[in-house]
C-alpha cells in the first residue's frame, strides 16, 4: 500500500515544490491549503500516513490542528514554520508535532525526515511482531501487545501508539520508577527533539483514561506504575 502524506500550506508555492518532491519519492501526497480542510481530511475512513503541517495559516491555525489530531491519533506531523526562535519550535513540539523545520528549509532534507518518520511510524503499527499473542497484565489493567489493545477491568479503553507504550514500558516493570528522559527515548525514540515535558501530557491524558490506575508521580524524576496492594 502506497505511504499517503498529508500537506497542509497556504502558500501555493511552497506546497507545489514539496508535492513534486515528496511524489517523486513515490509517496500519496493530498495537499490543502488550510486547517479546516485539512481535519475534514482527518476525519475520512483512510487517514494520512504522516503530516506536513504549516503554522501560520488562514483561520485554524497548525497548532490547534496539530492539539485535535493528538486527542486521537499518534500519526507522525512534522511543522515547517517561518518562526524560526526557540520559543515557537518548542510550543510546536510539545502540542505533538515529531519534528520542526524553519523556512526556508532544503525540500531533500524534509524528504529525508519524512523517510525516517514513516519507517518508525509503520514499525510501530506492527506491535511486536509475535506470533503468539503477548499480553502484559497489571491488576486490571489489561494490554494486549499483539494487537494493540488496552483493556481496564474487562472494558476497553482507547489509546493512541504513544499512550500504549507509556503503558506497555511501566506495566512491564511494575513500582519501578522511571525518570522522564528514560520514557521519552522509549516512546518517542533516541531521535525526538523536544522537551521532556511531552511525557507530563501524556501521562495527563492517560491518567484521565484510566482514573483507578495507580500512575505515581516521583517527584523531581518521572513516573512508576504502582501494583495493586503495594
Amino acid at each position: 500500500m502506497d505511504t499517503y502524506i498529508g500537506l497542509v500550506e497556504d502558500d501555493d508555492n511552497i506546497r507545489e515544490i514539496v508535492k513534486t518532491y515528496l511524489e517523486k519519492e513515490g509517496y500519496r501526497v493530498e495537499d490543502v491549503d488550510s486547517a479546516e480542510q485539512a481535519w475534514e481530511l482527518f476525519n475520512k475512513s483512510a487517514k494520512p500516513d504522516l503530516w506536513v503541517l504549516d503554522i501560520m495559516l488562514p483561520g485554524m491555525d497548525g497548532y490547534e490542528f496539530c492539539k485535535k489530531v493528538r486527542t486521537h491519533s499518534e500519526v507522525p506531523i512534522i511543522i515547517i514554520s517561518a518562526k524560526d526562535e526557540e520559543v515557537d519550535k518548542i510550543l510546536g513540539l510539545e502540542l505533538g508535532g515529531d519534528d520542526y523545520l524553519t523556512k526556508p528549509f532544503s525540500p531533500r532534507e524534509l524528504v529525508a525526515r519524512v523517510k525516517r518518520h514513516v519507517k518508525r511510524w509503520k514499525q510501530m503499527q506492527k506491535g511486536s511482531g509475535a506470533d503468539g499473542e503477548e499480553t502484559i497484565l497489571s491488576g486490571n489493567l489489561e494490554l494486549n501487545v499483539t494487537e494493540r489493545l488496552a483493556f481496564y477491568a474487562g472494558e476497553e479503553v482507547e489509546t493512541t501508539q504513544k499512550e500504549f507504550e507509556m503503558l506497555r514500558v511501566l506495566a512491564e516493570h511494575e513500582n519501578k520508577a522511571f525518570s522522564r528522559e528514560t520514557l521519552l527515548e522509549s516512546v518517542w525514540g533516541m531521535d525526538y527533539f523536544g522537551s521532556d515535558r511531552a511525557v507530563d501530557d501524556l501521562m495527563k491524558r492517560l491518567r484521565k483514561k484510566f482514573p483507578d490506575l495507580d500512575l505515581e508521580t516521583v517527584w523531581g524524576y518521572g513516573y512508576r506504575l504502582r501494583s495493586p496492594g503495594s
